[in-house]
């Protein structure tokens, strides 16, 4: 499960529901033989009414569903949930069972006076096909499933969307990660993250053995692995595909038109960058959305004065942009740190071990 502080949940009305589907005997596909076997799942991040939403698209070769309706000169302002799913584009159908849970909950767009609702659910999927039977992938009971297991905790690592993924020659996964402002003009309003880290790029240096820059090794609780160790990670097989994509959702607590929602997604993108090199490939899908619930109000003693005719919620809008960054890059590493080894695919726990021993 996720640590207490550290997870997108602690943003009060998200919760989050995984599904997973991973058999003991699951077989990694090749270029030339198939897989077999279950290895994937869906993740479902339910967003309270109110919030804004919103979408930003790196990866040249995405799998979407409604990202066009998050575009700020458009009417909708917010989504009811938010879909990340393993598939491919078979994947999308989970999204299905997602609008159907939420319209037996009554929870959508009003359309008339008669009760009926159209519920707002984009999604995006990662490339996980080759793990597994390559017709062994989410529907639509996935995305229901994972909608009732909703809640304040959840798994991270092998874990619904993040069950069949991998990050360079490791294990990928789901990561999350939150980060409170205890000062500048955002004081007291939070950010979080979570992500499904399945790129081609790796997110562990091979030089070191931890993650790029080496600057947050205090949060994930490591320390410099052992030589040999690293020599042996540096060995092993880059990922023999080059289809990939990493997706996720950022969210803060903070009130945002869904133009300054989407400064969120697109500042997470730098995160993102600064987890995994390389990224934002032609055949990645890299995509994150953005929440913005407005359960808390910015501190009024902490605001910065603007000049005439700038938006004056700039400066909140920057500081809750350079934490969202941060809490990408922290998700993106905790799915990687907490995923374990399938079908062959090994995990860092594994192969670095003395790293991991501290924590």
């Amino acid at each position: 499960m996720t640590r207490p502080g550290d997870r997108i949940t602690d943003i009060a009305g998200i919760t989050v529901g995984n599904h997973t589907r991973l058999d003991d005997d699951v077989v990694l596909g090749t270029l030339t033989e198939p897989g077999t076997g279950w290895a994937t799942g869906t993740t479902v991040v339910v967003v309270p009414d109110g919030a804004t939403t919103a979408v930003d698209v790196r990866g040249g070769g995405p799998g979407t569903r409604e990202t066009d309706l998050l575009d700020p000169v458009n009417t909708v302002r917010g989504a009811h949930a938010i879909v990340l799913c393993g598939g491919s584009a078979y994947g999308l159908a989970a999204a299905d069972g997602v609008m159907a849970e939420l319209e037996r909950d009554a929870r959508g767009i009003g359309m008339d006076l008669l009760g009926h609702t159209v519920p707002i659910v984009p999604a995006a999927v990662i490339f996980d096909l080759p793990v597994g039977g390559w017709t062994q992938r989410p529907d639509v009971s996935f995305g229901a499933a994972a909608y009732r297991a909703a809640a304040a905790d959840f798994a991270i690592g092998t874990a619904g969307a993040g069950t069949g993924a991998r990050a360079g020659a490791l294990k990928g996964g789901l990561g999350t990660s939150s980060i409170r402002l205890a000062d500048g003009p955002a004081r007291g309003l939070t950010v979080g993250a979570l992500v499904v880290a399945n790129p081609v790029g790796a997110v562990i240096d091979p030089v070191t053995g931890l993650p790029w820059g080496g600057d947050d090794l205090a949060h994930h609780g490591l320390v410099p692995p052992d030589p040999g160790e690293v020599a042996a990670y540096a060995a092993l097989d880059a990922k023999g595909t080059a289809l990939n994509t990493t997706i996720g959702v950022v969210a803060t607590d903070a009130a945002l038109p869904v133009a300054a929602t989407r400064r969120l997604a697109m500042s997470g993108h730098d995160g993102l960058a600064r987890a995994v090199r390389p990224a934002h490939s032609p055949l990645d899908g890299d995509t994150l959305f953005a929440v913005a619930t407005g359960g808390v109000a910015a501190d009024p003693g902490a605001a910065v004065p603007m000049p005439p005719g700038m938006d004056p919620d700039a400066p909140v809008i920057a500081a809750l942009c350079e934490v969202a960054a941060t809490a990408v890059q922290r998700a993106v590493v905790s799915a990687v740190l907490a995923a374990t080894s399938v079908a062959g695919v090994p995990a860092y726990r594994d192969v670095l071990p003395s790293a991991w021993a501290a924590r």
